[in-house]
């Protein structure tokens, strides 16, 4: 087995804007009677930022017992805001009462405001983005019948949910999760659909649409009347697993999206301010516009800056509203001569909600530092043991070495399976070692199921599927260790030692998720010590791990780092002595 080397440690986010929804100087409409110490949200004062809420972990810990998860008793899903019809049918799913992340992001959501939400794994951010979404889209949902067979599939004009997942996999769990959630009539409270791997668009008109950012954009790019009707129908935007949409080969897509749907709210923004107050039609020749001006906002994102010329123009322009053109036909160049000038200035009316369980600040390239200069009036959500390690998870360190490793795995899966219930997961960094594991376990008759990017989407569903309904040994790559939901696993074991610090977060946010207990053994080599001791350091002390790199550097570049350092302080010492 090959056991990587790798620290990477990250921040503990900082707020934008005031959290107004979690001050506790504001007056509420509903009971804020979540702990003080579970959630924490920081605040500008004077400059600087300061934490609106004091964490005191272990504190609370004690006095819970390890209950860190649920909100207090007096916390219910209407008191939050939510309707009947919405909170009764998260009870009959099996969620009594909301979790403290839940009771932060829901009336925050509620709010109208973009909303950060970056909490630890398992703290049930999934239903506390869909719950007020779903609870705002009931009362505006239409049924629409089935299309004709020659008729183009356009979208009507309402209010529709867009949420964005990295992966088909992410795209259907959050499918299932919605329609999990049932009316009176034991159908789901609103129809969605996942448009991604082998799924086109859809024929009947869903209220949410749960989509990869790069199937997204080739059903909607080509077809241009698709493209607009669907642009204007949405009102909810979310990202979920948004550190890893605004970063790497997702991020230029997502940031299009982005642009496409603000240049939607800029043409909203100036109909309501037009004089006539009705629709302009949108020729080919407008909507080419979209594309310039996506690319003109892409250059502004890069330097992060207007031109002070832009700002004034912007200004004159929506304080002067004789300025704006009339437009009789609504086509021709008056309609472009006003997109430029209201780039930056404009009513909202769109909601745009990112959800991460981990999220890197440090840096303006960082998908933290991309948010904070997108979205700087963004509401900032923060759970106390983001980056943290969770007071309900217990971890054991082995150090191995090549003759003991192999005993040591299967002593770790033994003495934490003991039932065939039981879940059990086991990552390893590779295919090639996801194998050789489950080659070494079953050779110690131990069945096990096999999970990587080898398999086909049906199979790694099939695989998950099995593997949640009966329990077992699932060995597994990093495939399985983001935003994958596993009920009941209760023992994580890194066989090879994480790459990553966001991927060490990841797998052992897969145990002791939704108030429950876990453990994690981690199989670790002399390689991996001085990592290993400073990730423990870090658990044993309740910081967060480690903030000096960004996502994508790895352990190895640390440990490469303090190689050479030392290497350079032997040359100087031995120089010294001659």
């Amino acid at each position: 087995m090959i056991l990587s080397r790798s620290v990477s440690v990250l921040h503990s986010c900082r707020v934008s804007s005031a959290p107004k929804l979690i001050s506790h100087k504001l007056k509420l409409s509903f009971p804020l009677a979540y702990s003080s110490s579970a959630l924490i949200s920081l605040n500008r004062s004077e400059g600087k930022w300061v934490r609106v809420f004091a964490s005191a972990t272990e504190a609370e810990v004690d006095r819970k017992g390890n209950d860190t998860f649920f909100a207090d008793q007096a916390v219910s899903w209407k008191s939050l805001g939510l309707s009947d019809k919405v909170s009764a049918a998260l009870r009959d799913s099996g969620f009594g009462r909301p979790s403290l992340t839940q009771a932060v992001c829901i009336p925050s959501i509620l709010s109208g405001k973009d909303v950060v939400v970056a909490a630890e794994t398992g703290s049930g951010k999934t239903h506390g983005y869909l719950a007020p979404i779903i609870h705002q889209l009931t009362d505006t949902a239409l049924d629409s019948g089935e299309l004709t067979s020659g008729e183009e599939r356009r979208m009507p004009l309402k209010n529709i949910s867009l949420v964005l997942c990295p992966n088909v996999m992410l795209c259907e769990q959050v499918v299932r999760m919605v329609n999990g959630l049932l009316g009176e009539d034991g159908n789901p409270l609103l129809r969605v659909e996942a448009v991604c791997g082998s799924q086109g668009w859809p024929d009947k008109q869903p209220d949410i649409i749960v989509s990869t950012p790069a199937a997204l954009l080739n059903n909607i790019e080509p077809k241009r009347n698709r493209r607009v009707e669907f642009l204007r129908s949405v009102k909810y935007v979310v990202f979920d697993e948004a550190d890893m949409l605004l970063c790497g080969s997702f991020q230029n897509q997502i940031i299009r999206l982005i642009n496409m749907l603000r240049f939607d709210e800029k043409q909203v923004s100036r109909l309501a301010t037009s004089k006539f107050g009705k629709p302009l039609e949108i020729d080919a020749e407008s909507l080419t516009q979209i594309d310039l001006e996506n690319e003109d906002d892409d250059a502004d994102f890069e330097d992060g800056s207007v031109s002070d010329e832009e700002e004034e123009e912007e200004l004159e322009y929506l304080d002067d509203t004789t300025q704006i053109p009339i437009v009789e036909n609504g086509a021709g160049p008056d309609i472009r001569k006003g997109w430029r000038r209201v780039r930056n200035i404009y009513t909202r009316s769109k909601q745009y909600i990112f959800i991460a369980a981990t999220l890197p600040v440090n840096g303006k390239k960082t998908a933290g530092g991309l948010l904070k200069h997108m979205f700087q009036d963004a509401v900032w959500v923060s759970g106390s043991f983001l980056h943290r390690n969770s007071p309900r998870l217990k971890q054991k360190w082995v150090e191995v070495t090549v003759d003991t490793q192999v005993d040591a795995l299967i002593e770790a899966v033994n003495n934490n399976n003991n039932s065939s219930t039981d879940r059990t997961m086991v990552f390893a960094n590779t295919v090639e070692a996801v194998e050789a594991v489950a080659d070494v376990l079953e050779k110690a008759s131990i069945q096990c199921y096999r999970y990587h990017k080898n398999h086909t989407l049906e199979e790694r569903a099939n695989i998950l599927a099995d593997f949640r309904d009966n329990g077992g040994v699932f060995v597994c790559t990093d495939a399985a260790a983001r935003g994958v939901d596993v009920p009941n696993v209760s023992h994580v074991i890194q066989a090879d030692f994480s790459s990553s610090a966001v991927d060490f977060l990841h797998r052992i946010g897969r145990t002791a998720r939704a108030g429950q207990y876990g453990t994690v053994t981690s199989l670790y080599t002399e390689a991996n010590r001085d990592l290993v001791e400073a990730i423990r350091e870090a658990v044993k002390t309740g910081q967060p791990v480690e903030t000096a790199f960004s996502r994508k550097r790895g352990f190895r570049n640390k440990l490469k780092k303090r190689a050479f350092l030392k290497a350079g302080e032997a040359k100087e010492s031995q120089a010294v002595r001659a």
